[in-house]
């Protein structure tokens, strides 16, 4: 950047406590005022080349100072203060893709399944039907369904590599990424 002309530094150097005032006024926050005015000298200086020579430089600088805080107003109107972190601590969610994949892995293992552990896994743990439920509609003893259910639960587990309660949820790499945000 270079140095502007002496008379123009002066002039925006004399301009600083007028800007001051008015950037207070608009903020209402002194150490606000003091960076909007800073702002200001510094969107000025880098865009000096823009300056019509003869025109109100007072009138250029304030308009510069207004649309700074306006920006800012909108920008700070949708963000949220969170200086010590709390609030975006409460954010954590699990990705959405994760889930998907999941349920498209179960959607395969459970096609894998001989038709009668998947009906039988179907009646009693998607569709909430009791066992003896179960064994009516499927015209068997509730013994039988019991045991489909179960070795169809036996067999997902495998093929899903489900070992223990653990390994339901987010994977091992998606729960070490949510616990090292905390």
């Amino acid at each position: 950047m270079t140095q502007p002309e002496p008379d123009l530094r002066d002039a925006l150097l004399a301009a600083v406590p007028s800007l001051r005032a008015f950037a207070i006024s608009l903020s209402g926050q002194i150490d606000r005022a003091d960076d909007l005015v800073q702002d200001t000298l510094l969107r000025a200086l880098s865009n000096l080349h823009r300056f019509e020579p003869g025109t109100n430089l007072n009138a250029w600088l304030f308009t510069i100072l207004r649309n700074l805080f306006h920006s800012e107003y909108r920008k700070r109107r949708r963000e949220v203060e969170d200086p010590d972190g709390s609030y975006a601590g409460r954010l954590k969610v699990q990705p959405e893709q994760g889930s998907r994949l999941d349920f498209e892995d179960f959607r395969t293992a459970l096609a894998k399944l001989p038709h009668d552990q998947r009906e039988a896994l179907l009646l009693v743990g998607a569709s909430g039907f009791s066992y003896e439920e179960a064994a009516s509609i499927c015209g068997c003893a509730v013994g039988t369904i019991k045991s489909r259910v179960n070795r169809a639960r036996f067999r997902l587990a495998s093929v899903l590599n489900v070992n223990d309660v653990d390994d339901l949820g987010p994977d091992s790499m998606t729960r070490a990424a949510l616990q090292s945000s905390v």
